[in-house]
């Protein structure tokens, strides 16, 4: 059995964090995926949108029939019409997998605009105008994981929309997520509404992480005393696991001490999803944040190349619960040597909705140029 295949026996649920038109349809990657490795849901977001329609003509033709069904749509209506219809289809295809799991996989993920990001309200409105408009029991709003977007998941939650938290780095962050669904749910429980078909992940970033406190330890290698140096060698490309362990202890935690009653009545827990899980340093092990992230109740949204290669070569073994204590001992080190994980982490925080506003802006001027061009071409004709 492929190692991608595997990763069920350890109770680990494999999503691909890539979406585009070309793949979608009978007998194309994403039905190959499906069938061969026992591919269980599908994450998107700004960056990988722009990518496919940006860098592809696969949206030529959908694009054109968008312009020559009324008055021309601004860049933004045009983007959601083409991305719906992009997770529709994902969504139609991942539906076995979701009935066959009685809701907890088969999710496709639609994130709300990043300008939103700090919107309470206005996430909250986007999320619920994209959950009817796409209308599949498998679709996952994404709404990104600020102290703005805590309330909103809270409130989407007791709406019974399966929320995806985008953009965590950090533990603290993590349990403000997590009671936020726990608080959507009991409100559902309180007003007796079902609890049974919602789902939601808590989207943890990993390899960003690594690639900003790496960063900090090498800036300390030029003072540091030999003492502090071999602590530096080892801390180095092992943070971002050490900060996930820690975050898988804590749900272990909380799903057991404050869950039974919402259990009992049919919610699921929130998994924590794995994500950011490419290395950014081409030294490290390409499978480096699958094979050590491996543990029951989880999720791992990878992106293509990573996907192949822990396909090809990757560990499955159930390594989360191990070396707990390790990590402990690695997040006291990193500061005594000086370095705040948290406010590095507060950073990565804002950093990360800059960077998916930004891919987002260049989408929706990608967009307007291309209906530009093909308006154009519609009048030379």
């Amino acid at each position: 059995m492929n190692p991608i295949r595997r990763l069920r026996d350890f109770g680990q649920s494999i999503w691909y964090d890539n979406i585009q038109r070309s793949m979608l349809g009978e007998g194309k990657e994403l039905a190959q995926l499906i069938a061969e490795d026992d591919l269980r849901g599908i994450t998107s977001n700004p960056s990988i949108f722009e990518k496919a329609i940006n860098g592809s003509s696969d949206y030529d033709a959908p694009l054109q029939h968008h312009l020559s069904s009324g008055p021309r749509p601004d860049s933004r209506a045009l983007f959601f019409s083409l991305a719906i219809e992009d997770i529709q289809q994902a969504a139609d295809q991942l539906r076995p997998v979701y009935d066959a799991s009685d809701a907890e996989d088969g999710y496709v993920s639609l994130e709300v605009s990043p300008d939103l990001a700090y919107d309470t309200e206005g996430t909250i409105a986007e999320a619920q105008q994209l959950a009817k408009r796409v209308n599949r029991p498998n679709l996952m709003i994404k709404v990104p994981a600020t102290k703005e977007g805590l309330p909103a998941i809270e409130a989407l939650t007791a709406a019974g929309i399966s929320i995806n938290a985008t953009l965590l780095f950090s533990v603290e962050r993590y349990e403000e997520v997590a009671r936020a669904y726990l608080g959507g749910l009991r409100q559902r429980l309180e007003k007796g509404l079902p609890l049974d078909r919602i789902a939601s992940v808590a989207s943890f970033f990993i390899s960003r992480v690594d690639a900003a406190i790496d960063k900090q330890l090498h800036e300390k290698w030029a003072t540091a005393n030999d003492l502090d140096k071999s602590i530096i060698e080892k801390l180095t490309g092992h943070i971002a696991i050490a900060n996930a362990k820690l975050a898988y202890s804590l749900y272990q935690q909380l799903y057991t001490q404050e869950f039974a009653d919402l259990e009992a009545a049919g919610a699921q827990p929130q998994r924590l999803l794995w994500a950011s899980t490419g290395v950014k340093d081409p030294s490290y092990s390409d499978v480096l944040y699958v094979d050590e992230l491996i543990g029951d109740h989880t999720v791992n949204t990878v992106p293509p190349a990573t996907y192949q290669a822990f396909k090809d070569h990757g560990t499955p073994a159930a390594s989360l619960g191990r070396g707990l204590e390790d990590a402990v001992t690695r997040l006291e080190q990193l500061e005594k040597l000086g370095i705040d994980l948290k406010a590095a982490t507060l950073t990565l925080e804002r950093d990360g909705v800059k960077t998916f506003e930004a891919a987002f802006n260049t989408l929706l001027a990608s967009i307007d140029e291309k209906a530009d061009r093909l308006t154009q071409q519609k009048k030379s004709a």
